[in-house]
């Protein structure tokens, strides 16, 4: 490489299933990516290649570095963390050992907690919490589907800034944001969804555009904006509806709701949440850093939250029933109140 043209950024995607894929396979045309994930997985990557498709007809097709050893973030420049939540103290004691002292951990991880979590966990060291909007599930092998558009939203800091501009140029937008407790406040409400998805079966338009679907959601999203106010939490509005309007707008008529909420069904025909694909491959699922967040902060705040706890014993129960039958609206709703049997 010639004398004046910069060395490409080091990045390691530590825990690369879906989001972490998506992530590292576009930066691996400006970066020096490593993917660190499960030997199936990685053995998967090595032989077919990576490819993501979607939304729309966009695809893109990699083969980044891979391992499966945490030692391989040795010397990045930056370390992409995407493990699940519940993932992610071992993730931390995993990398300490391995990380350099200029590296950089970005979170990019669901749930409220996870970026303070390595930072407790890896003190003196910068961790920046960041927030990935879009859905991405597997299809095949070493094949991932982006269903949803969107922005990563990242913790504004000096450190974030080679970061920004090796994604930006790879084609991944990313947003600096002062209020990153907020956006994952309101990203939060938006993955209430995943366990009405999950226990639908159905893709994500398919489930969106049922009322009775979105009303169970509509009911998860009330109590979480109650026990949110007792904390002194003010979601950040993301989209076109204010998050204290989102549960009011869900309980539209379908006709009604796909007029005033367009770009909520502006989603691909193969998106699904990412808890959907956790019940199909039998592995455990984040139901306790979604909706078990809101059961937390409502048993701390002495308010109920009976729509989530439902939703939350049903994502368990399905979890150790892989073959049980998916939910209909009515039934699910019906459900929340235990008024009639499935």
């Amino acid at each position: 490489m010639s004398e004046d043209r910069p060395m490409p950024p080091r990045i390691a995607v530590f825990g690369a299933g879906s989001i972490g894929c998506r992530l590292g396979g576009a930066l691996a045309a400006n970066a020096d990516v490593t993917l660190v994930g499960r030997p199936a997985a990685m053995a998967e990557l090595d032989r077919e290649g990576l490819t993501v498709t979607g939304p729309g007809d966009r695809r893109l097709h990699a083969r980044p570095r891979t391992a499966v050893e945490p030692s391989a973030v040795a010397g990045a420049d930056f370390v992409l963390v995407t493990v699940k939540s519940t993932g992610t103290a071992a993730a931390a004691e995993a990398l300490a050992p391995h990380l350099s002292a200029h590296t950089v951990v970005l979170s990019f991880q669901n749930g409220l907690h996870n970026a303070q979590l390595l930072r407790d966990a890896l003190p003196g060291r910068p961790v920046l919490a960041g927030m990935v909007p879009y859905n991405v599930v597997r299809t095949g092998p070493a094949s991932f589907h982006q269903g949803t558009d969107g922005r990563l939203m990242l913790e504004r800091a000096e450190a974030a800034q080679p970061f920004v501009a090796v994604a930006r140029a790879a084609g991944l937008p990313v947003e600096l944001r002062e209020d990153m407790p907020q956006v994952q406040a309101a990203k939060l409400l938006m993955n209430l969804n995943n366990a009405v998805n999950a226990l639908s079966g159905l893709p994500l338009r398919e489930q969106l555009g049922s009322r009775p679907y979105r009303l169970v959601l509509a009911r998860c999203q009330r109590e979480a904006l109650a026990v949110f106010r007792a904390a002194g939490i003010g979601p950040a509005r993301l989209g076109p509806v204010p998050a204290a309007l989102m549960p009011a707008v869900l309980g539209l008529p379908d006709a009604v709701f796909r007029r005033a909420a367009a770009a909520s069904l502006r989603v691909d025909a193969q998106a699904r949440s990412s808890m959907w694909e956790d019940l199909q491959r039998g592995r455990p699922t984040e139901i306790d850093e979604l909706q078990g967040e809101v059961l937390a902060l409502a048993a701390r705040h002495r308010l109920p939250a009976p729509a989530n706890r439902r939703l939350h014993a049903l994502v368990r129960a399905a979890e150790s029933t892989p073959d049980a039958p998916p939910w209909a609206g009515p039934a699910l709703l019906a459900a929340l109140d235990d008024v009639e049997p499935r």
